[in-house]
């Protein structure tokens, strides 16, 4: 009795383990739709019609007139404005003599078409910027006696801005002096000399060099030949 029970539960163990199970139904997979892009449309700064009141209107670089002047505008001449100061005193347009350049003018000497002033996005000045520095030497060769040294160099440079700023520079020698560095302040457009002098002891190539640190980079180099004669 005992080998029947037991008989039959192998069977039925080994039954078990050989049934086909029934696959599981496959997932059906739905796609996520694809976005439907939006598009938002892109305000349009507005462009007013400046027209020039005074008879001849300067259009500088900056909001003032301590800034460069770039261009000029006649009586009844008309230019886009796209832009103005914190004030609304001076507007940011386009040049006319410049398609690709801008310039400000006052509103004191100009009239603007329209009631969208306000509308006109507040435009900050670029930082005012050196434009322009030269060096000479004088004299800019030496051919003296060999017993005649030192010699004295006299040099000068002029440094031109498009607006107030502050300019910083230096002297460099070849034969490895540097001054200190110094601060030339620009209380306007404009352009300011430097007046220097400089020895030299003996019979060389020399070179001497302004350098403009701030608020622009620049390198001005003069080269200086210097010969002797034997008596």
């Amino acid at each position: 009795m005992n080998r029947r029970v037991l008989f039959t539960g192998l069977v039925c163990v080994f039954l078990s383990a050989c049934a086909v199970e029934t696959p599981a139904p496959i997932p059906t997979i739905t796609p996520f739709p694809t976005p439907v892009p939006t598009f938002t449309a892109t305000a349009i700064p507005p462009q007013l019609t400046l027209r020039v009141t005074g008879e001849v209107v300067n259009c500088r670089f900056g909001p003032g007139v301590v800034y460069e002047l770039i261009d000029e505008l006649r009586q009844g001449q008309t230019a886009r404005a796209v832009g103005r100061n914190d004030a609304s005193t001076w507007w940011y347009v386009r040049d006319p003599g410049n398609p690709n350049g801008f310039c400000w003018v006052s509103s004191s000497v100009t009239e603007i078409d329209g009631d969208a002033v306000e509308g006109l996005p507040v435009i900050q000045p670029q930082p005012a910027s050196v434009t322009k520095a030269t060096l000479r030497a004088e004299p800019d060769r030496i051919v003296v006696g060999c017993d005649q040294f030192p010699q004295t160099i006299f040099l000068e440079a002029e440094i031109t801005t498009n607006g107030p700023t502050f300019v910083t520079w230096k002297w460099e020698a070849s034969t490895g002096v540097s001054s200190e560095k110094v601060i030339l302040v620009f209380e306007e457009s404009g352009t300011q000399v430097i007046n220097d002098y400089y020895q030299i002891g003996a019979p060389n190539e020399y070179w001497i060099k302004l350098h403009i640190l701030e608020p622009t980079g620049m390198v001005r180099q003069v080269n200086i030949p210097v010969n002797c004669t034997l008596p």
